[in-house]
């Protein structure tokens, strides 16, 4: 069947978070309490930002926006799990799951470009904060935060026609508990070698690119900070990039086991590609609110005075 001519009939079969059935009923609500705990974490670190008018600069701006990518990235995700779960249905149309694909791939890279945004900003502030005002204003970070947006559209958008290209015949059990370019490349029984290809430079880029900018950004910043002569100082300094650099690693590591490192199709690979696939699409989002306000002497006054009630609000960065 062409792929340009499948309808919304056409249906895939999503392999799951496991095929044991006695585990079903405790996936359904470790997942249930993760999302639950990720849309709830990621939403108080946003309206903590939004209320606290400390907290209107650059580094606060750039973690809002990620909180926001962070919602709709597990979300494109997880409730269909939680649905699949419940119903003991593991079906999806052919629609829905180029849907699914182009919204992960979107907020899934939103989130690779925050991260390197947000090493640029550490980097302005730390080796050149007398023109860090200039650099980082206002509308230097809404440009930054709409061409984020933009560059993950383009990606998505490429990605999804790519897969719609290809036809999907007898074998369409999709070895994930989402549609994913991997998976979805594995079933298609047409000649993959340009989507693979395209994964492989288009992809390789949106992850390598960044990741390589946020490595040279850090070891400036540290060659900035070993210059600094008291000791107060250098803490300080590293304080305001403990956070963001935890994140990074947490990410980075599992998004490139998924992405990067080459799997089979027998049956404990595709358990160790979930195992991964949950770890970056599920708890590392889940994570990032515990790690930004734990570290984060700003966010955790900010996240008390809004659970207090004691907030005050204000349209200035």
């Amino acid at each position: 069947m062409a792929g340009g001519n499948q309808s919304s009939v056409f249906e895939f079969l999503l392999w799951g978070l496991s095929e044991r059935p006695e585990q079903q009923h405790r996936l359904f609500l470790l997942f249930l309490w993760m999302y639950l705990v990720t849309v709830a974490g990621n939403l108080l670190i946003i309206l903590a930002i939004g209320t606290d008018t400390s907290l209107h600069t650059p580094m606060y701006f750039f973690l809002a926006s990620l909180s926001c990518a962070d919602i709709l990235f597990t979300s494109t995700t997880v409730p269909r799990a939680l649905v699949n779960i419940q119903t003991q249905n593991r079906s999806i149309s052919y629609v829905e799951c180029l849907t699914q694909l182009y919204f992960f791939l979107t907020f899934g890279d939103m989130d690779i470009f925050l991260l390197a945004t947000m090493a640029y900003d550490r980097y302005v502030a730390i080796c050149h904060p007398l023109h860090y005002a200039m650099v980082m204003s206002r509308r230097c970070c809404i440009i930054l935060v709409t061409v984020c947006w933009t560059l993950t559209s383009l990606v998505a958008m490429t990605h999804t026609f790519l897969i719609f290209r290809l036809s999907f015949c007898s074998k369409k059990i999709i070895p994930d508990f989402f549609c994913d370019l991997g998976p979805l490349m594995k079933v298609s029984c047409s000649d993959t070698q340009v989507n693979e290809l395209v994964l492989l430079i288009l992809g390789g880029a949106v992850i390598l690119i960044p990741f390589g900018l946020i490595l040279i950004s850090y070891i400036r910043i540290v060659s900035a900070i070993l210059r600094v002569p008291s000791a107060q100082g250098r803490y300080k300094a590293f304080s305001t990039c403990g956070s963001h650099l935890a994140v990074v690693a947490l990410f980075f590591g599992t998004v490139i086991r998924a992405y990067l490192c080459p799997s089979s199709s027998s049956p404990n690979s595709i358990e160790e590609d979930t195992a991964a696939a949950v770890m970056y699409t599920v708890v590392t989002p889940l994570l990032n609110p515990f790690i930004y306000s734990l570290r984060n002497k700003d966010m955790k006054g900010a996240l008390g005075r809004l659970l207090r009630g004691k907030v005050s609000f204000s349209c200035g960065q």
